[in-house]
């Protein structure tokens, strides 16, 4: 049987998904962009899309368009550990790119003022299954990054390298618009979602020791917290 447009274009697009051209949360070209690809309306366009969105291969969000379907990497919040760690745990490949490594004074950096005067900066991308992840800047109290290297930082997490032992932390999480410098970094679009988390790590006597800020995509993750039952009488 002959197929019209539409169901070319999908069984087309299908195979790109299918193969990975087209990764997880990825954003695809703009209905308008695949009507110059594929010569065709926005209306067959999307005829065929809304079958692969049919088949569970494709999704849309509002400010972002279509992507490819994906599953939330999912942050318990029950314990102190690394984003490698969580996408590691959700079975897939994680990679960090340094994108920044200075000694930098906290007059200019406010969150991490509690750190001292000087701080080591480190900011990264944080990738998943090869996309970008997370974009983060972690701020290490000056005695404590003093001897540390780029090479370093890039294969290991702080918490392996800095010479105390952490006690724990404190985090806060939020929702906000991403910067013009993040949606580049993220590949996303101007003025989508991000949820940001601000931690601040102690040692075991109390003094804080590092300061991290997160951004990450909001169609790519999400925090979970387990609620105990409490005693209403």
């Amino acid at each position: 049987m002959r197929h019209v447009r539409y169901q070319q274009i999908a069984e087309e697009l299908r195979e790109r998904v299918v193969s990975g051209e087209f990764a997880a949360g990825q954003v695809m070209p703009s209905e308008s962009q695949m009507g110059e690809i594929y010569q065709a309306s926005r209306v067959t366009i999307r005829k065929a899309l809304e079958v692969l969105r049919s088949e569970g291969l494709v999704e849309s969000r509002q400010g972002f368009g279509w992507m490819a379907a994906s599953i939330p990497v999912s942050q318990p919040l029950s314990g102190l550990t690394t984003i490698e760690a969580q996408v590691e745990a959700s079975g897939r490949t994680t990679e960090r790119r340094i994108l920044g490594f200075s000694f930098v004074d906290t007059s200019n950096t406010p969150a991490a003022a509690k750190l001292g005067d000087r701080v080591l900066e480190v900011r990264r991308l944080n990738l998943a299954d090869g996309q970008p992840f997370a974009r983060v800047t972690v701020w290490c109290r000056e005695d404590l990054g003093a001897d540390l290297s780029k090479a370093q930082v890039a294969g290991s997490s702080f918490y392996d390298l800095i010479p105390v032992d952490v006690g724990g932390a404190s985090q806060t999480i939020g929702a906000d618009i991403v910067s013009d410098a993040d949606a580049k970094l993220l590949d996303v679009p101007t003025g989508s979602a991000v949820l940001t988390v601000e931690r601040t790590t102690f040692d075991t006597d109390g003094s804080a020791v590092l300061v991290a800020e997160h951004v990450f995509p909001a169609h790519l993750t999400r925090f979970e917290v387990e609620l105990p039952s409490a005693d209403f009488a």
